[in-house]
């Protein structure tokens, strides 16, 4: 049998900006993208802490040590500049892996960049 798992999380980053002429996606710090394996075009989920919206969409690359969390279209509807979100990704595995498997979870702090000691890496053992 194979399962969905959650797989890594950008905890409580702070939206930068939105852009709701952009064709869609969430742009992304390729800092923060890395440090919770997220791949450009990868599904995410946006989960806003502020007002409870939430969306799936997938993920775009913003400069790297920007702290950019840009959510871009129809997104920039639902979530705003100032919100706070979590964003999540998901995988498939075979149950006895996900029974061993370690999520990653990103902390940032307000201009978001990682919290020190708190990235994980892709193999879900943390730093």
């Amino acid at each position: 049998m194979r399962r969905t798992v959650f797989k890594s999380k950008i905890h409580r980053a702070t939206v930068t900006e939105t852009n709701l002429e952009y064709e869609g996606s969430i742009s992304v710090d390729q800092d923060l993208l890395d440090a919770a394996d997220i791949l450009p075009n990868e599904q995410v989920h946006v989960w806003d802490v502020t007002n409870g919206t939430r969306l799936i969409t997938y993920a775009i690359t913003a400069p790297r040590g920007s702290g950019q969390v840009c959510v871009n279209g129809a997104g920039a509807h639902l979530i705003k500049t100032g919100d706070i979100v979590i964003i999540a990704t998901f995988t498939t595995m075979r149950t006895r892996e996900a029974r061993k498997y370690q999520p990653i979870v990103i902390l940032v702090d307000d201009n978001n960049q990682v919290k020190d000691g708190e990235a994980d890496d892709p193999d879900g053992v943390t730093n």
